[in-house]
């Protein structure tokens, strides 16, 4: 079953509580504090566009990139709208390839848990560490073992809106540290029916010690563990870590 295709046209709606505009403007300073204030930024897990298109507003020139077309189409749309030069590739983050290095690169909204293979996380990384300037910056999030285990567990998640409503069935699996939740999307057409929309997510719970030695194996330089959320230092009770690593070997 495919991800991001029914959901795409409806994701911003539902999805309209993320602070983008403060994600980009934290970025924006993290990349300024070690004396990156422009150049090329991919953005890994681009989706609909909406970090891609503050990044750009603030100067950055943008590379969006997404294995789901449907999201992309979205944000192209978006692009031609607001008449941004962003460009945007359909790849997958295991195996993206960019033209040359970039100052840095970025992910957010938990992107890089969809891998659920610790090799195929350590490969993404040793991809990002090849395509980043020498000390170029990679800032990025990952859900955490606590979100998935005490958070979404074992629970189901609804919202109505005015045309548009959803199900989250979240199911937690401990031992292979897996999180799957059956998605069922609800879409008002304008003959008043609506039109179901299926999909089934699943992502890993990485533990905060194979993240280190997943940056580590890949030759990446880790600079700090966040917080995501609080932008204190991460404890037991994170949900969501923010990341930063620094390209080295080149």
């Amino acid at each position: 079953m495919s991800i991001y295709t029914g959901f795409a046209s409806v994701y911003d709606i539902f999805m309209d509580d993320i602070p983008y505009k403060a994600w980009a403007e934290d970025m924006r300073d993290i990349l300024k504090e070690h004396n990156i204030t422009g150049g090329i930024v991919a953005e890994l897990g681009c989706g609909t566009g909406n970090l891609t298109q503050e990044l750009a507003g603030l100067g950055y020139d943008m590379i969006g990139i997404d294995s789901s077309y449907d999201m992309l189409d979205v944000a192209m749309s978006k692009r031609e709208e607001n008449g941004l030069d962003i460009l945007y590739l359909c790849q997958d983050i295991r195996s993206f390839e960019l033209y040359g290095t970039c100052a840095a690169i970025v992910s957010r909204c938990d992107t890089f848990n969809y891998l659920l293979e610790y090799e195929d996380l350590v490969n993404s990384l040793k991809l990002v560490n090849n395509y980043l300037d020498p000390k170029g910056l990679f800032i990025f999030d990952l859900n955490s073992m606590y979100k998935y285990k005490q958070i979404l567990a074992d629970n189901t998640i609804a919202e109505n809106r005015e045309n548009e409503s959803f199900i989250w069935e979240n199911y937690y699996d401990e031992e292979a540290n897996l999180n799957s939740y059956e998605l069922s999307v609800f879409v008002r057409e304008e003959d008043d029916r609506y039109i179901k929309h299926e999909e089934q997510h699943i992502q890993r719970a990485y533990s905060l010690y194979e993240i280190k030695d997943a940056i580590k194996e890949a030759g990446l330089e880790l600079l700090s563990v966040s917080d995501a959320d609080t932008k204190k230092e991460a404890d037991e009770f994170t949900q969501r870590y923010l990341i930063v690593a620094r390209e080295s070997g080149k």
